[in-house]
Order: C-alpha cells, then sequence, then structure tokens
C-alpha cells in the first residue's frame, strides 16, 4: 500500500502524487507501477504510471498523472485523491526501458506525459552527478503543456552536459521565431546526437509519436538496437 503525502500541480491536467510506499525497495529511472483503485462496490481498474522520482532506495515514489478527458482512474487522480488517502500500488515493474548510469551518452524523446520515465532518468543522473551528456528533445502541444517547466531550467543551468530542446506543435512561446510545427528530422539531426557517438537513446510518449520518431533516427542512420521506446494508449 502507498500513501499520498503530498500532491502538486505540474500543468492545468497534470498532477504529481508523492507516495510513501511501505517497503518500497527503490527503483530504476525507467521503471513503472501498476496502481489498483477498488470501488465500494467491489468494482476496480488497474492502470501503469511510470515513477517520475529518482532511484532512492525508501521513497519517497511519485507519479505524475495527466488526466485524460474520460478517464476513469486518471480523473480519479488528478481531481479527487488529497494527502492521508491509500493508494494500492505493485512495483516496480520492468527492466528494458531503464537507465543504468551507464557511461554512454543519452538521447531521450518524450512526447507529451512521455516526459515522465525520461525525467526520472534526469533527476537519476543529477543525483549521481553524473558526467554522461544527456540531451533532451521535448515536444507538447503549447508552453502551457509542458511539464517540470521550472525544474528542466534549472537543471540546464545546474547540470553539466545537460542540453533540453522543446518543440510545440501548436504554439510557440512569445518571442520565440518560427511556426510551431511537430518533430521533424531536422530537429532530431540538429538536437540530438550524431549517430557516429554510439548513445543510448529512450523515446516515450504516445504511439504514433513513437513510431515516427523511432523511423527519423533509425534514418538518421541510429543503431536500432540502442533506440528503447515506451508508448501509451488507451484508457487511463
Amino acid at each position: 500500500m502507498a500513501t499520498v503525502v503530498q500532491a502538486r500541480w505540474e500543468t492545468a491536467s497534470a498532477r504529481t502524487l508523492v507516495l510513501d510506499v511501505q517497503d518500497w525497495p527503490g527503483h530504476l529511472p525507467g521503471q513503472h507501477v501498476d496502481l489498483r483503485l477498488t470501488a465500494a462496490d467491489g468494482y476496480s481498474a488497474q492502470r501503469s504510471y511510470s515513477i517520475a522520482s529518482s532511484w532512492r532506495d525508501g521513497g519517497p515514489v511519485e507519479l505524475t498523472v495527466q488526466r485524460v478527458e474520460d478517464g476513469e482512474v486518471s480523473s480519479y487522480l488528478t481531481d479527487v485523491v488529497e494527502p492521508g488517502q491509500q493508494l494500492e500500488l505493485r512495483g516496480p515493474i520492468g527492466g528494458w526501458f531503464v537507465w543504468r548510469n551507464t557511461p554512454a551518452p543519452v538521447l531521450l524523446v518524450a512526447g507529451g506525459s512521455g516526459l515522465v520515465p525520461l525525467m526520472a532518468m534526469i533527476r537519476a543522473r543529477g543525483d549521481v552527478r553524473g558526467r554522461q551528456p544527456f540531451r533532451l528533445v521535448y515536444s507538447v502541444r503549447t508552453p502551457r503543456d509542458a511539464l517540470y517547466g521550472a525544474e528542466l531550467a534549472r537543471r540546464v543551468r545546474d547540470d553539466p552536459g545537460l542540453d533540453v530542446h522543446h518543440v510545440y506543435t501548436r504554439e510557440l512561446p512569445e518571442g520565440r521565431p518560427g511556426r510551431p510545427g511537430r518533430l521533424g528530422v531536422a530537429t532530431l539531426n540538429t538536437h540530438g546526437w550524431p549517430p557516429d557517438f554510439a548513445p543510448d537513446v529512450f523515446v516515450c510518449g504516445p504511439t504514433v509519436f513513437v513510431e515516427a520518431a523511432a523511423d527519423i533516427l533509425i534514418a538518421l542512420s541510429h543503431d536500432p538496437t540502442k533506440i528503447k521506446t515506451e508508448r501509451f494508449g488507451g484508457t487511463a
């Protein structure tokens, strides 16, 4: 069981729940948990959520939940849950889409709330004062939809070797030249790593976004075996 000890809004529709999890063994950045809600009449629903926090043993564990229209679980977690409540949680789960503090450069490509497990990697690197160069290319609709904006800006300033580039598909920040647009070849060619650097690549987001990004990276001659993907979709 997990007890909610804090809740904070990241955007108007995304909320981070800070959980005290009994006997938490620690986790690797990129892992997720299964969270189950059970109603008084016995009806239950289970969803998987990526862990946003770093890999500290014993927690706390942070989950950032994006509210989905008509999503029975995500709406409850963003709009109803308050500190003090308990949630049924199982995890950590997963051992493939994880960063293990290896020395290789890292390219992170995120779409929307797909940033969550990649943020765990960025935070873990910061915690260990890693020297591996990290680059994040983050696609969102508008500046208001970007998760962890203030923290990412601070980490770019304070964590040497971390670079962040935002792609806005519908609305640019005030004063930024150009036009909104989807992630393309030119963006990943300019703001990603050259394939000769053999970076570890992690791509996370909606299925269509992940498939498009992975195709672009392969077209740019990145080694497919170095590209790890995680996608989400469906009911939330």
